[in-house]
């Protein structure tokens, strides 16, 4: 899997690799794959996209089946409605031995069509917890998902897939692997990721729509340009993100308008201790992203034999909120360092 770092650069199994969908995400995926030093193309369905990554340096043919013939590993990063579509293109293109994997902000449907596909022992659901207010290539940038956590969605028929991508994200971008399940997946980032782009929409609607929306925007300051700054991504790839989490998404926004309601009342009724008990709820939450410790440990499991221990190990980590920081094989073993939350809740 991995034998460490030279001159700097992480030495990986996989050499080769093809990035599908060269916009802020993919672009950024391309760029630190280039800088890790393996031979990787790009291809976009924008002409004039793949002839600014040909001005980058990076080779980027004209059809998708070029770009991804013959490589280790490929990532699609085009929009989500387009994945299951594009999975099928490209796995037509590539061998068996290629691992296949996304960065869609969604993972029960695309996991679900590579399953129907008969691709689940190569393709690996994923998703790095990474972005920016910016889309596009010209956006793009190599450090972009440096220390991400990423999100990997482990099968039993997928294991040794599973194990490469994951070795490969560890070294090249220092990732946080995080193992779920994809359904697990969805409901985790309902509350992480989609629902606040619905609040920060919300916040931004609002103001558009004030009568005093010019001085509102003048007294603008830290707290509504953080409350709002995903608002300033592309509708249109907020929307799919959306809808295609809808059952999750609507059930996260519940949560968060039962929050909000008993703010109200206790505002309405002039209640300073709830006011301040409810604030200072959120405020531990909100200290807490930034303030966990983790607690190391090792496991190893056969190579070789039935992975439902393993699989089953992978899932419950990422469940109880932890991380895989290494994951390599030898002398027949597969090797896990894994940190969990030292001190959850």
């Amino acid at each position: 899997m991995t034998d460490g770092v030279t001159d700097g650069r992480p030495v990986v199994a996989e050499r080769t690799a093809a990035v599908v969908g060269t916009g802020l995400i993919g672009g950024s995926v391309l760029l630190r794959l280039r800088a890790a030093g393996l031979d990787v193309t790009g291809w976009d369905p924008d002409p004039a996209t793949r002839d600014y990554a040909h001005e980058q340096g990076v080779a980027a043919p004209d059809t998708l089946e070029e770009a991804v013939a013959g490589r280790d590993v490929v990532f699609l990063c085009g929009p989500l409605p387009s994945l299951p579509e594009t999975l099928a293109r490209v796995a037509g293109a590539t061998d068996e031995h290629c691992v296949l994997t996304d960065v869609g902000s969604t993972k029960a449907a695309v996991a679900a069509a590579a399953t129907a596909q008969g691709l689940g022992h190569r393709f690996v659901p994923g998703h790095p917890m990474a972005g920016a207010d910016r889309a596009g290539l010209t956006a793009a940038t190599p450090v972009l998902l440096d220390g991400a956590a990423w999100v990997l969605c482990p099968t039993g028929s997928g294991m040794a897939a599973f194990r490469r991508l994951a070795a490969l994200v560890i070294d090249v971008f220092g990732a946080r692997v995080v193992p779920l399940s994809a359904p697990e997946h969805d409901v985790v980032a309902a509350l992480s990721s989609h629902v606040p782009h619905l609040l920060a929409g919300a916040l931004a609607g609002a103001v558009q729509r004030s009568a005093l929306r010019e001085a509102v925007l003048a007294l603008a300051a830290g707290s509504f340009t953080d409350g709002t700054r995903v608002a300033g991504g592309p509708a249109e790839r907020t929307a799919n993100m959306l809808l295609a989490n809808r059952g999750p998404a609507l059930a996260g926004l519940e949560a968060v308008r039962a929050v909000l309601d008993e703010l109200a009342d206790a505002v309405r009724a002039g209640d300073r201790a709830a006011l301040t008990a409810l604030l200072d709820e959120g405020r531990t939450a909100r200290a807490a992203v930034r303030g966990r410790t983790f607690a190391a440990h090792r496991r190893e499991f056969p190579a070789v034999v039935d992975h439902a221990g393993e699989l089953a190990y992978l899932r419950e980590l990422g469940a109880a909120g932890g991380h895989l920081t290494q994951c390599r094989v030898e002398a027949g073993a597969v090797v896990y360092t894994g940190h969990l939350p030292a001190s959850p809740g």
